[in-house]
């Protein structure tokens, strides 16, 4: 779709309202101050913040592993599965809000079930959850199940064990957490059992490790998007690659700037990726936490780097493409994108 130059004071509202798929964003990474103060209060859980503001202030991250430790502490506060629907609900509000037709949720089981939380719970809170989404709000939501790769691939199966008995309520297998000294081919035997029972596979890499790791995501996982992958531009051949297997990236540039993966945002090479032929995508991450949902990073990353309504639109299109959606479903929204875009 050939655009017409939009001023830069209304790229804003551009953004803000055009259709859009969100494919990288950890549920648990929406919990928001408020709501885990009023879990902990309902669950009686002791939590070491005083307040609100208190716990706001310890957002403060040097990098992906100070991040992951607040991380896991917020997470303790969830523990019946009216929690877990909470929590995503809360999140899908906000989506329907912003013009996300279409989200693709990670979830961490291994996060809940080793303090003791059955898997039915995390499962059937969060399923519940899409499934109102869909009825009452349009927004149509699948999970993936990540494993946790700082811990052991034998783990990862006894978690792949458990969740099977619910495999009708998400559709693919991720992997996250603490990505540098844990290779994506560590988990090279629980991928291979995943992909024969048919989940789709994504998985972290190249964000804190090398372009080697989205190389053995794509070669060993046989991964069929890649989260982060930013660190590829290192690699020619990579890109190359990428750009010729229409390998999606799940971009995200909030989550990159307050984990010091790029010094500022002026920087992120986004529209290198894009530049480059790559079907790369706007996601928010952990967005409770990084400073911003969807939108936010639409906006933000548009005034710090200059990208243009062009360039949205390829990003927006290409979060479509990218989805696990049907095709029929894929083509609705497509057309809803560029009617948005006509019109504005």
């Amino acid at each position: 779709m050939n655009l017409k130059p939009i001023p830069a004071d209304r790229l804003p509202e551009l953004l803000r309202g055009m259709p859009k798929a969100e494919l990288h964003m950890h549920i648990e990474g929406s919990l928001e101050p408020e709501l885990i103060f009023a879990l902990a209060q309902r669950n009686g859980v002791s939590i070491p913040y005083a307040s609100v503001e208190d716990l706001r202030r310890a957002y403060a991250f040097t990098n992906l592993q100070s991040f992951l430790d607040i991380y896991y502490a917020g997470a303790s506060v969830l523990l019946k599965e009216q929690d877990f629907y909470d929590m995503a609900w809360a999140y899908l509000q906000r989506a329907a809000a912003e013009n996300v037709l279409r989200t693709e949720m990670f979830f961490d089981p291994q996060t809940h079930t080793a303090r003791g939380v059955a898997m039915e719970t995390v499962v059937n809170g969060l399923h519940r959850a899409c499934v109102d989404a869909q009825a009452q709000l349009g927004v149509s939501a699948a999970l993936i199940l990540c494993f946790l790769r700082h811990l052991s691939e034998e783990e990862a199966f006894a978690t792949l064990e458990q969740a099977l008995p619910h495999r009708d309520k998400f559709i693919g297998i991720g992997l996250d957490s603490s990505e540098v000294g844990h290779p994506p081919e560590k988990f090279a035997r629980v991928f291979a059992r995943c992909r024969e029972l048919g989940f789709h596979l994504v998985a972290h890499a190249g964000e804190e490790g090398p372009p080697a790791y989205v190389w053995t995501a794509l070669d060993v996982l046989k991964v069929e998007r890649v989260d982060h992958g930013v660190q590829s531009s290192k690699d020619a051949a990579l890109m190359r690659r990428l750009a010729a297997d229409r390998i999606p990236l799940t971009v995200c540039p909030l989550s990159n700037l307050k984990l010091c993966v790029f010094p500022d945002l002026a920087q992120h090479n986004l529209g290198a990726l894009l530049d480059a032929g790559l079907v790369a995508t706007v996601n928010s991450d952990d967005p409770a936490y990084f400073g911003g949902y969807l939108n936010e990073n639409f906006v933000q990353t548009f005034a710090a780097t200059g990208l243009t309504a062009q360039q949205a639109f390829q990003l927006a299109d290409n979060s479509f493409v990218a989805s696990f959606a049907s095709a029929a479903q894929k083509q609705a929204w497509r057309e809803r994108l560029q009617a948005h875009f006509a019109g504005f």
